[in-house]
């Protein structure tokens, strides 16, 4: 069953390129009854391993912005130790924990459940701002890309959600002009060592699943590949509404556990 969920899921990811996480850590909490810290830890190293396949790809095209790729890193890595450090010195398994924990994975997911449905509504606004706007002065935009590195980092320390459509959506609002392969490119760049930060993280602190770890890459990696290959034959924007709608249901059930 966790092989199969593996591979459900991996073909939804090869589909619509939202981040395994928004499915697969709610999926180990309501459906195979993990705890929350435990399948936050567990997702965070399978999206590292999951996504070192795709910086690849994305990296022999050219199109990852390494310079972005640092800046991120720059507020992200002490984020993602900060938040680990302060997490070791509490009691993860207490129900006050586990409610805070699926509570904000709920929040999480509500935001990119938002961001799939008004997307391409955004990006519209932006560029119509852009025609009569200058752009952002440069340094602002160095900043800009600090911080938003710190917010994924601590996000996706809590929740293991949020590298994949928040972190796409924010940059493509921050770099307008660059090509959307290269921000894709480089947000999973990014991904990976914010995810294997945080994911040694709760192995050290005792809250990895190794062998469902093992079970979920054994269906998710094929999945992927078939939800690549599908994906120029499906439509994208009716699965992404879709996808939405059950981010939705599921999260509903997560801040109400």
């Amino acid at each position: 069953m966790v092989s199969l969920s593996g591979f459900l899921v991996g073909a939804l990811v090869g589909i619509t390129g939202v981040g395994g996480a928004s499915l697969m850590t709610p999926l180990m909490v309501l459906l195979f009854g993990i705890h929350p810290a435990t399948a936050v830890g567990t997702d965070l190293l399978y999206a590292a391993i999951t996504k070192m396949a795709g910086a690849g790809v994305h990296h022999r095209h050219g199109h990852i912005r390494w310079r972005l790729v640092g800046l991120l890193c720059l507020g992200s890595i002490p984020a993602t130790a900060l938040t680990l450090w302060l997490m070791s010195g509490v009691d993860r398994k207490s129900a006050a924990s586990a409610s805070m924990l699926t509570s904000g994975l709920g929040v999480m997911l509500l935001v990119t459940a938002a961001i799939l449905v008004f997307r391409d509504f955004l990006m519209r606004y932006e560029l119509n701002w852009l025609k009569s706007h200058r752009a952002p002065n440069p340094r602002f935009i160095t900043m800009a890309t600090v911080v938003l590195g710190l917010v994924l980092g601590t996000v996706v320390t809590l929740t293991s959600v949020g590298a994949g459509a928040i972190g796409v959506t924010i940059l493509l609002f921050l770099y307008p002009r660059a090509a959307v392969n290269e921000i894709v490119g480089s947000d999973i760049a990014h991904a990976i060592p914010l995810t294997l930060v945080g994911g040694i993280g709760y192995w050290m602190i005792g809250d990895v699943h190794w062998l469902l770890l093992a079970s979920l890459l054994l269906g998710s990696i094929p999945g992927i590949l078939l939800g690549s290959h599908v994906a120029p034959r499906m439509p994208e924007r009716l699965v992404r509404i879709i996808l939405a709608i059950v981010l939705m249901v599921v999260a509903a059930r997560l801040i109400h556990s």
